[in-house]
């Protein structure tokens, strides 16, 4: 992990300890950081030199797309709102700077058929030995548990064995983004798979203490990046693996493990939506069940019918670059 280097290193460090004690996750915000640190010290900065023209120069020599300015742009604001908060400084310089203007975002949505085949796909590399069983079935269960429960992917890689409630069937999750609890009940299909790994886990493990609800052979749960690896392989075995890619003003993103989320919420909204009631009310629901802070939040999944039509739209521009 790369340190910061700085004038400002300590207090960097130092707000990043504090996020991570409202549970948030630290490696997007960690990584914007970086860049300012790095400009602080390639321009010799002092507390001074925090002018409006200072970021204005920063925000041009960063090399990204405009959402990703703009997040470098945030996180730093974030950083010196909370120098405010400590009494280091009184006035934060940005925050009236302007913010480029972004592009739409469009989430890769897996069809239900699609979810379907991944999950296939997933079941069919388990290995067989005894070593690599458990491991694997826990990617899959993982896995099942991002589609079919519309989970983050660090929520059930951090559930506790107590966590799982057999007998009303709900998984309580506990302390993830914005430090919300909740509990959830779960598809009767997902029991199945978590007491087939529970069974699985006992006969290799009969004696194990690990307080995790998914482990692996050696007692340990499984890690954010070994689940993107594996998810990644998977998607590219079912010929579902593309690059993001930017038409106009519209950036449509890669499949990743948070595109089950989105799937989830979506797929959920169409089915209400078929059953000729309105989605519209069941947005606070949704909302506690994939713990969102406030059900607003969950109501961009109401342009379902856009971002399909879209995803359509990037296949077709794909197809004539190939024919081309």
């Amino acid at each position: 992990m790369k340190p910061f280097e700085s004038f400002l290193a300590p207090k960097l460090d130092e707000f990043l300890a504090y996020r991570e004690t409202l549970g948030y996750s630290l490696k997007t915000i960690r990584y914007h950081l970086l860049l300012f640190d790095r400009y602080v010290m390639e321009k010799n900065a002092g507390w001074h030199s925090f002018q409006p023209g200072f970021f204005l120069d920063m925000r041009s020599h960063i090399k990204l797309e405009k959402n990703s300015v703009n997040a470098n742009i945030w996180a730093t604001r974030n950083f010196f709102q909370f120098l405010i908060r400590q009494g280091h400084i009184k006035e934060n310089p940005l925050q009236d700077f302007p913010l480029l203007k972004k592009n739409t975002i469009v989430p890769f949505i897996f069809s239900p058929e699609q979810t379907d085949q991944l999950l296939e796909a997933i079941c069919k590399r388990i290995r067989k030995t005894k070593h690599r069983f458990l491991k694997d079935l826990a990617f899959y269960v993982t896995v099942s548990l991002l589609a079919r429960c519309g989970m983050r992917i660090s929520e059930p890689l951090r559930l506790q064995r107590h966590h799982y409630r057999r007998d009303d069937r709900t998984l309580y999750i506990e302390k993830t983004k914005f430090c919300k609890d909740r509990l959830i009940p779960i598809p009767k299909d997902v029991v199945s798979e978590i007491e087939n790994y529970l069974s699985v886990r006992e006969s290799i493990l009969p004696h194990d203490k690990s307080p995790f609800l998914l482990i692996r052979t050696d007692q340990r749960p499984l890690t954010d990046n070994q689940v993107r690896f594996l998810f990644h392989q998977a998607v590219k075995e079912i010929g579902l693996d593309q690059p993001k890619r930017v038409i106009g003003n519209v950036n449509f993103l890669q499949p990743t493990p948070h595109s089950l989320r989105h799937s989830f919420a979506v797929y959920t909204l169409l089915k209400i939506r078929k059953r000729g009631e309105n989605p519209q009310h069941a947005l606070p629901v949704l909302a506690a069940y994939m713990g969102h802070s406030e059900y607003k939040y969950t109501s961009v999944y109401l342009r379902v019918t856009d971002a399909i039509s879209r995803k359509q739209l990037v296949d077709f521009s794909l197809w004539q670059e190939k024919k081309e």
